[in-house]
């Protein structure tokens, strides 16, 4: 296997626009959808780039370790996050963290890992009896996605782009494959849902809430829009117990 570069993928997402600000809303509206689901203690976040999720989740949990394999990204978190936060560099094949979590989050990274299948299966041996990992992907099936397909700026909706194979992309999930994994695992999802209708690319997303085509009002729609349409979502999630 091709040895990779983590700190080079993490630069890769600043050296070109990668997080846009409708990113920013996606996260807040994920923690409205995950809250109802916390259990109170240890937690544990896998991939923190930067530390975007970090700050999200540092207000409801007291306990917190983050892992990340970029040296570079975790350095920048750490920096960028207050409070009693535990921040270990590795990759999640070679971790021992040497306890049980009642709460651990895969946020935007499961499409990262190169066996997403050995990983999740490492992570459900992590989790308490009562523990629930909540694991976030962006949604193949996106009507943006589809409507690039339609374009030809890609080939098909699981399609991974060399873009996206630049930022460590290793695969595109929809919910029947994101399930697959899951189930193979060993894990069991208790709930599953998306997170905003999104019939725009996200660059997009910003230019119409930047010159007031659209605003908050137009999110909150998109995203009770969502809730019973989740195919059509930006990013799809799992809740999973053991």
């Amino acid at each position: 296997m091709q040895t990779r570069d983590f700190n080079q993928e993490a630069k890769s997402l600043t050296d070109k626009k990668y997080n846009y600000d409708f990113d920013g809303i996606v996260r807040q509206y994920m923690m409205r959808a995950f809250e109802p689901f916390f259990v109170p203690g240890p937690a544990l976040e896998l991939g923190c780039y930067e530390g975007d999720s970090t700050l999200e989740l540092v207000r409801y949990f007291d306990d917190l370790t983050v892992v990340e394999a970029s040296s570079e990204a975790l350095d920048v978190a750490r920096s960028r996050v207050q409070g009693h936060v535990r921040f270990i560099q590795s990759v999640f094949e070679d971790l021992e963290p040497g306890q049980l979590y009642d709460t651990i989050f895969l946020i935007n990274t499961l499409e990262h890992v190169d066996n997403a299948v050995e990983v999740l299966s490492r992570i459900r041996d992590w989790l308490t009896p009562k523990g629930r990992l909540f694991v976030l992907v962006p949604n193949a099936d996106a009507p943006s996605r589809q409507i690039a397909v339609y374009m030809g700026l890609i080939t098909h909706n699981n399609a991974v782009t060399p873009g996206e194979w630049t930022h460590g992309h290793r695969r595109t999930y929809s919910f029947d494959t994101l399930n697959s994994d899951l189930r193979d695992a060993g894990l069991s999802v208790l709930h599953a849902g998306g997170i905003l209708f999104k019939g725009l690319a996200n660059f997009q997303m910003d230019k119409a809430l930047e010159a007031g085509i659209i605003d908050m009002d137009y999110i909150e729609g998109c995203y009770k829009l969502g809730q019973i349409q989740p195919t059509l979502c930006s990013s799809i999630f799992a809740v999973c117990t053991r």
